[in-house]
Parts: C-alpha cells; sequence; structure tokens
C-alpha cells in the first residue's frame, strides 16, 4: 500500500505543476508593445437645476367646486325684467328706495331693485323703521325686511355694537358680559349676521382685477395641546387632518381680501379656495399667484388655469400623440419655499412652478418688490388678532368649523368695506377743516373696497347690515 505520505507529495507536484502550465499560457499584456496610457474616469455628472417644462397632464384634475356651479348655470336663467314703472301722481319722491326691492313672491318686480315701484310711506305707528309701498302688487314691507334687524325689538345700536366687538377679536362670551346679554343671544345674532354679511360679499366682491394675489393657510391651536395632554408631534400630525386650517387669498397691492374659507389641508380644499378666487375675478383675469411650498396649489391652479393642448407630432409613423392639459401661456406661479429647523428658519429659496422667474420679478418691478408671501403672512397675524377662535394664546379656541366660519365671515367684510387702511389713504388737495378745535383732516381714508374700486366710501356696520342684497342683478345705469 501507498503511504500517505507519498499521496500527499504527488498531489503536491500535481498542483505545482498545473500553477506552472497556467502560468505559460495565460496571456501576459505587459509582454506587448508600448501600452498605452489609459483615460481617466470622467466626473460624476452634477444633476442640473435648470426647471424642466411642464410635461401636461393626460386627464384635467377633478374639481367638486367646478361641479356644482356647472349645474347651478344649467338651472333656468332668473325672469327679464319688467319695464321700470313710473309714477305721475302726488309730488316728486324725496325718499330714495332704488335700492329696496318688493320680496312678494306673486309679484312681478319680486327681487328687483331700482325699477321704480318702491316708494316710502312713512313710519307707521311712529316706529323707527320707515314702512315701503309697492305700486304694482300694492304690498307692505318694513325696510328692514331680509336684514338682521326685522322683528328685533332690542336697540340697533346695540347688536351693530355687538358685531363690531366681534369683528374686532373679542370672544364670544367676554363681549355677552361687557354689554350684559346671554353669550346664546350674541351667538344667535353672529350666525344671523354671517348668512347677511357672505351674501353682501357676494353682491360686491365680483369683476375685480388685480395683478398679483397670494395664497396661504394657518391652523387654529388644538386645545389639548395648551393643556398638555398631547406633545407637540403628535399635534401636527392631528393638525394635517385637522379641519381647523383658514384658507386665504389677497391682493397685496390694495390689500383685498378676496376669499377666506375654513376646511382640511388637502387638494379638494385647495380645489374649492382656487374656484372661489376665480369666481370672484373678473373674466379673462389671470394674475400671478405666489404661495408657499404647498404642493397642491400647483394642481388647484392647473385646474382653473389650464386649456387642453395637442402635443406637435415628431415621428412620421406611429400613433398621434394625445392631448395635453397644459398651463395657459399667460399664467405665472411661484413659490417661497422655506426651510426651517428647530423652529428656526434657515434657508428660503425662490421656485418658479408656471412661467420664468423673469416674468414674475417684473410683474413685481412695477411695485418695486422681490418674490415673496410677507403680505398674507401679515394677514395671518391680522386674523388670528380679529378672529377669537384662531387665537394662539387665548381661552376661545377653535371648536367647530361653523363657528370659525361664521367669525371669519364677518371680519372678511369688516376688512374689506368697513376697517381703513393707513396704507392706502390718499393725501387731500386742500386740508379740510373739522367741526372740533383739532388740525385740519389732510387724509381721505380708504379700505381695501375704496383702493379696488368696488365702492366709493367707507362702509360703518350698521349701513352694511342695513343693506338688503337683491336676489336678482340689477339694472344697468341704476
Amino acid at each position: 500500500m501507498v503511504s500517505h505520505l507519498v499521496f500527499y507529495q504527488l498531489m503536491f507536484l500535481g498542483l505545482l505543476w498545473l500553477c506552472v502550465m497556467l502560468h505559460a499560457a495565460w496571456p501576459n499584456a505587459c509582454t506587448g508593445g508600448e501600452q498605452k496610457p489609459s483615460k481617466p474616469l470622467p466626473p460624476p455628472g452634477k444633476r442640473s437645476s435648470d426647471p424642466k417644462p411642464f410635461p401636461g397632464l393626460t386627464r384635467k384634475p377633478h374639481c367638486a367646486a367646478c361641479e356644482a356651479a356647472a349645474q347651478e348655470a344649467a338651472a333656468p336663467p332668473p325672469p327679464i325684467p319688467p319695464p321700470p314703472s313710473t309714477s305721475t301722481r302726488g309730488r316728486p319722491r324725496q325718499v330714495d328706495t332704488s335700492q329696496h326691492f318688493c320680496p312678494n313672491p306673486n309679484c312681478a318686480y319680486q327681487g328687483r331693485a331700482g325699477l321704480g315701484n318702491i316708494s316710502a310711506n312713512g313710519h307707521p305707528s311712529g316706529g323707527l323703521w320707515r314702512q315701503l309701498y309697492c305700486s304694482q302688487c300694492e304690498g307692505y314691507v318694513l325696510e328692514t325686511h331680509g336684514t338682521i334687524f326685522y322683528g328685533k325689538r332690542v336697540p340697533v345700536e346695540l347688536i351693530v355694537r355687538v358685531l363690531a366687538c366681534l369683528a374686532e377679536g373679542l370672544g364670544i362670551r367676554a363681549t355677552a358680559r361687557v354689554f350684559e346679554v346671554d353669550p346664546h343671544t350674541v351667538l344667535a345674532w353672529l350666525v344671523e349676521a354671517a348668512d347677511q354679511l357672505q351674501a353682501f360679499s357676494r353682491y360686491f366682491l365680483c369683476d375685480v382685477h388685480v395683478r398679483q394675489l397670494q395664497l396661504d393657510e394657518l391652523y387654529a391651536v388644538l386645545s389639548a395641546l395648551k393643556d398638555g395632554e398631547i406633545s407637540e408631534t403628535e399635534a401636527l400630525t392631528r393638525l394635517a387632518r385637522s379641519p381647523h386650517w383658514v384658507w386665504a387669498a389677497i391682493d397685496p397691492v390694495t390689500t383685498l381680501l378676496l376669499t377666506l374659507d375654513v376646511g382640511d389641508r388637502t387638494l379638494a380644499m385647495a380645489q374649492r379656495v382656487v374656484h372661489q378666487v376665480v369666481q370672484v375675478l373678473a373674466p379673462g383675469c389671470v394674475p400671478l399667484f405666489l404661495t408657499d411650498g404647498f404642493t397642491e396649489y400647483t394642481t388647484a391652479l392647473l385646474t382653473h388655469y389650464g386649456q387642453w393642448v395637442q402635443p406637435v407630432r415628431r415621428r412620421a409613423q406611429g400613433p398621434v400623440p394625445k392631448p395635453r392639459w397644459m398651463p395657459l401661456p399667460g399664467l405665472l406661479y411661484a413659490q417661497v419655499v422655506k426651510t426651517v429647523r428647530r423652529r428656526r428658519l434657515v434657508d428660503v429659496t425662490h421656485r418658479g412652478v408656471f412661467g420664468t422667474l423673469e416674468a414674475v420679478q417684473q410683474v413685481l418691478a412695477a411695485h418695486g418688490w422681490q418674490i415673496n408671501t410677507a403680505f398674507i403672512e401679515r394677514l395671518n397675524l391680522t386674523i388670528r388678532q380679529h378672529v377669537a377662535a384662531v387665537g394662539r394664546r387665548v381661552t376661545t379656541l377653535c371648536k367647530g368649523e361653523d363657528g370659525v366660519h361664521q367669525q371669519l365671515t364677518l371680519s372678511h367684510v369688516y376688512s374689506n368695506f368697513c376697517l381703513p387702511h393707513a396704507s392706502l389713504r390718499l393725501p387731500l388737495p386742500q386740508p379740510e377743516p373739522t367741526h372740533d378745535t383739532g388740525s385740519a383732516k389732510r387724509w381721505q381714508p380708504r379700505t381695501p373696497a375704496m383702493a379696488a374700486g368696488l365702492t366709493d366710501h367707507v362702509w360703518t356696520l350698521r349701513e352694511v347690515l342695513l343693506f338688503r342684497v337683491p336676489p336678482w342683478p340689477q339694472p344697468v345705469g341704476v
């Protein structure tokens, strides 16, 4: 038998022979001619920071507000207004009744203002309010019909002052303590006034021409976070799906507040807010939009300011490219993206979404501005000061969407029509003397509605609450 030592020696010699044969048969690159130096590897390519053109969408984004508006448009149009009524009896009328209309549904002039069928008929039983007479249906109605004062026996000034305190940021219970009324009474007056003021805002806030708009949203403080029941991280998670987000859109030139709404921070809510802005703006008006980095604004703006475009065919063969939903050529939209770390602002970048940054800067250069959202951020502070339900460090916290919406409606009308802004005042050609011993009046106060050309005077809250909004449009020239 062969010993194990001899077997191991033979195996070693076989492996050694195999290594020599492989070394001799293996090609050697160094034995050839001159070796060419290898080319250096190219540096890794950097991603271009230039904005890529928007490729477009194959489908138009869905908007529930647009569908609801289409259904309303499908409703039958209002009836044709009857001819103006002229009366030759008696002396000429001294009381202006052009803003009043007949509420009788059986009257042909129902809901039509300024047609001459309404005349004043004195104060019945020596009351405070004037009685109106319709010459067509021979009916009588008080001038407060359709307003918050109709059927109220409390003094008018009390209701006006209570609502003025709410518009200035005082809470419901605090207002009730100041005027010694029940808090439920104050709440009932607020609910009635909100319905009337919402119709007032829709009647006057239309066909607005603006060059730029800023949009933003703010949230209300959670009571659980203030009481220490939950952490801040959990509170932010709840706020992401909280229904108490206040959405706003403002014209920074005239400080006109176009819309205020309450809802969750989703695409559907962004669609509704942009739809409200489109309803307020004049037809064909496409302003510059400035927002923060919230991505849902892009889809919402593209929904309402887009059109179908047929792409150019690049190949002679093959299927025809499908149409793309693209933004309008005149749409300009830029974002101000803020980077916050540990509650501190560390970086601010400007991002052009639709249009070029040069076109955006050209629009802002007329006022000497840069891309910013400073005006809407300042409006957020004003809203927190004038609406008690969304204040940061107050006891009147946001409890429900309806309650916040009612206070926002009051603040919306009060800020646009009743509150003069110091930045909008104009110098008078000649100083006007005052009735008191003070200095002469040198400035003309103006509200955002006056700066936007929607009205010609500063409205008082009493005047706003007494205005009767007609259900049908007034005739041209009245």
